[in-house]
């Protein structure tokens, strides 16, 4: 079954602060949805929205039509896993997945098991005893097994080291492929994670000012370098995100498609166009955040 998400003019306001600013959205299909932002942007905020840990205080939120907050129907269609810390927790491991087992319908043991070899996971052990990046991987297991029909990854992989990451990586894609679901990942890896992203939204100071599909968004920037006098004719209309100049030569990076006319223009003038990562847009995007 595929979920819908719809957020309409959504708002979440602490005070006097707004943590999230008139937001809307749609996810309409199984793929995985890459929610950056720097740090205080507003991403949990609005992914506890959508897990209904907590209200807004304006707008409107449905997930296939229907309000989420204390619904338990939609409640367990959604799995917020985020980044727990394990340290008070005497259980084990197989405790643990017992417990999933009861509350998330779609839970796989087989797969969780072979997730824990993959991972290298004790599961006699009490889980306060692992280390930062096995309880990491304990949490993204219990996320992938669950096969929940929007499951949503809060920078649940930040304690893990870069070889783990990987295996992550690699077992999300393959899972996502068998059993296809909304699945949406918040992180600051940009770079590192990039790749997974069918889509990207990308949020900033509380409000959302992108949400695209990644292959056409990173056609949407270029580096322009050459002369820098005919560098700056060629930008001259254009939105300029960055600028590095040494010497006589200067590169701009610029947002927004090229045309045809442009690429012509381009190659008349010596001038060489290349691309520009969704890190790279992130960054310039969002400028002047702390």
């Amino acid at each position: 079954m595929t979920m819908q998400i719809e957020v309409k003019n959504l708002s979440l306001k602490f005070g006097k602060h707004f943590a999230l600013k008139d937001i809307s959205f749609q996810l309409k299909e199984n793929k995985i949805y890459g929610l950056i932002g720097r740090n205080g942007a507003g991403k949990t905020s609005l992914l506890s929205l959508l897990a209904s840990f907590r209200e807004a205080t304006d707008g409107t939120l449905r997930i296939n039509g229907e309000v989420p907050f204390e619904n338990a129907k939609i409640m367990q269609q959604v799995n917020f896993v985020f980044n727990k810390d394990y340290k008070d927790e005497t259980d084990k491991l197989s405790d643990l997945l017992e417990d999933v087992r009861r509350y998330r319908p779609n839970f796989d043991l087989e797969y969780a098991n072979y997730l824990i070899q993959k991972f290298k996971l004790p599961k006699n052990k009490p889980l306060k005893q692992l280390s930062k990046g096995m309880q990491s991987a304990v949490s993204v297991t219990l996320g992938l097994a669950s096969r929940t029909p929007i499951t949503i990854f809060d920078e649940a992989y930040n304690g893990m080291d870069a070889p783990t990451r990987e295996i992550f990586y690699k077992e999300l894609l393959e899972d996502q492929s068998e059993h296809p679901r909304i699945m949406i990942l918040s992180t600051h890896l940009v770079s590192e994670m990039d790749y997974l992203f069918d889509e990207v939204l990308i949020i900033d100071k509380g409000q959302l000012i992108l949400h695209e599909d990644y292959e056409t968004l990173v056609t949407k920037g270029a580096s322009i370098t050459g002369e820098a006098a005919a560098v700056d004719t060629f930008a001259h209309s254009k939105k300029i995100l960055n600028t590095k100049q040494l010497g006589n030569t200067k590169s701009v990076m610029i947002y927004g498609e090229l045309s045809d006319d442009d690429r012509k223009l381009a190659k008349t003038k010596s001038l060489e166009i290349g691309p520009i990562s969704l890190q790279d847009l992130f960054i310039h995007l969002t400028e002047g955040e702390d």
